[in-house]
């Protein structure tokens, strides 16, 4: 904290005898703090921009893709009563005949048509599935469409999906995102300290310009946004490759893994009576009595239905509305006698699985629709600003030179060992729960070091002052 003397000391006088305040003693870790930001922020925000404008994209491609898709994805004319889901799966697998019934989703509103999804059709991805899309009145088909993931994204939500989770690079292409979802929270946190540090010196920078005004803009933004980038961190960190493992790993000892409704077919009948085969969407009683089950059940739009995986599982209904509130109750539906054998209520999940669900759901832009949406791109529009404001100031603070001047080092040997030592120790235990945070950080302080040592055996070498 600054100790300088208020512009009114020759206003009011001060009492002769008044000590002092006592330094602020969470000061030395500004400079420490300032160094972390800065070189975080300049070798990170390469990957942060390719997550922002590919999250931007992500967010509006919800609303694209009902523009893009409208002829498969709604009816021409509202008729008077839906059809029998079986008979709109038979006219889908006759214009279908490949793969197998993996699911079905009934049209989930008066104007919505019916998804019949089949998997193993060739030239279709086998982590994807094809939608073949059923007006529910007529049975005709309206089309069909590559479909991806449990919120049923389509060609064009998917193409954006997959290049901002793997830039289309596979599992390889993961690390990315996991690298910028994990140094997101740190530079957000970093740049909220320097901020309200800076905010408490100086408060006033209206009517500045340069490197000042720039400055400005880029605390000012940081610091509204800074709660939304620690949301997008932490979700993001969920689904990854190694701290999302991490992650499930722990919600599993704590007894918070997310549950499933049992799948199997009870009592003595379990297997008889199935005629069909395993996926097909015939097997057993079929779907309508399935359906009607899960309706008295109290399973209301939108639901899926996947049917038995094999001659002893049980018909799956489950709710598949991601928009607020959530409807993800399931119940599981004996294929011999159209009873319900088993019921999962969302209500009845753990908190933990609960607080994944709606924040995964949250960071896809799915919980509040359209307004979510826009908060997102929103978000994502402050971090490109932020990113573009913070080079700007590294070249600024190189007064023209082509590159900024780096923060001087050796701004750790300012910190209390009884400050230095619990932060190193919280810093060590994230790293090891998020490896691309701690690897990354654990090889610049390494670089750091040497190139701290060589400079320092330079100096000497040239009759250079050491402090």
């Amino acid at each position: 904290m600054s100790t300088a003397p208020s512009p009114t000391t020759d206003e009011a006088p001060q009492p002769a005898a008044e000590p002092a305040p006592s330094p602020n003693r969470w000061a030395p870790l500004r400079p420490l703090i300032l160094r972390l930001h800065f070189y975080a922020g300049v070798l990170v925000a390469p990957f942060l921009l390719v997550a922002a404008l590919t999250g931007f994209l992500y967010a509006g491609s919800f609303q694209a893709e009902k523009l893009v898709y409208a002829d498969e994805l709604t009816v021409s004319a509202v008729g008077d009563a839906k059809l029998p889901i079986s008979e709109q799966v038979t006219a889908a697998r006759k214009a279908h005949p490949e793969g197998s019934v993996a699911a079905v989703r009934p049209s989930p509103a008066d104007d919505a048509t019916t998804r019949v999804l089949l998997s193993g059709v060739e030239g279709v991805d086998p982590t994807h599935t094809l939608a073949v899309f059923v007006d529910p009145y007529t049975a005709q088909v309206k089309g069909s469409l590559e479909q991806y993931g449990s919120t049923g994204a389509l060609p064009l939500r998917t193409w954006i999906d997959e290049f901002h989770r793997d830039l289309h690079l596979g599992q390889t292409g993961r690390l990315y995102s996991e690298l910028a979802a994990s140094w997101l929270a740190v530079i957000a946190l970093g740049g909220l300290a320097l901020w309200f540090s800076r905010r408490r010196a100086r408060r006033k920078l209206r009517g500045t310009s340069g490197r000042r005004r720039t400055l400005g803009l880029h605390g000012t933004v940081g610091a509204w946004a800074a709660a939304g980038f620690l949301f997008l961190s932490a979700t993001g960190l969920t689904w990854s490759t190694y701290a999302g493992a991490n992650i499930d790993e722990l919600r599993t000892s704590l007894g918070q893994a997310t549950p499933s409704v049992t799948a199997t077919a009870g009592g003595d009948h379990a297997g008889h009576g199935a005629s069909a085969t395993a996926g097909d969407a015939a097997h057993g009683v079929g779907l309508d009595k399935v359906l009607s089950a899960a309706r008295a059940e109290g399973l209301g739009d939108p639901v899926e239905i996947v049917p038995p995986a094999d001659a002893s599982s049980a018909y799956v209904v489950k709710q598949v509305q991601r928009s607020w509130p959530e409807k993800q109750d399931a119940v599981a539906v004996d294929p011999t006698t159209g009873e319900v054998a088993d019921t999962l209520r969302f209500a009845d999940y753990p908190l933990l699985a609960k607080l994944t669900r709606w924040g995964i759901d949250l960071h896809t832009g799915s919980l509040f629709g359209l307004v979510n949406q826009i908060a997102l791109m929103l978000l994502a529009l402050s971090l490109i600003l932020l990113i573009v404001w913070g080079y700007r100031m590294w070249w600024q603070r190189g007064r023209g030179s082509a590159f900024g001047r780096p923060i001087p080092r050796g701004a750790w040997q300012q910190v209390p060992p009884q400050i230095l030592l619990p932060c190193v120790a919280a810093i060590a235990v994230v790293g090891y729960f998020v490896p691309l945070l701690g690897i990354p950080l654990a090889a610049f302080i390494a670089v750091d070091v040497v190139l701290g040592e060589i400079a320092h055996r330079r100096g000497r070498a040239n009759g250079v002052g050491v402090g």
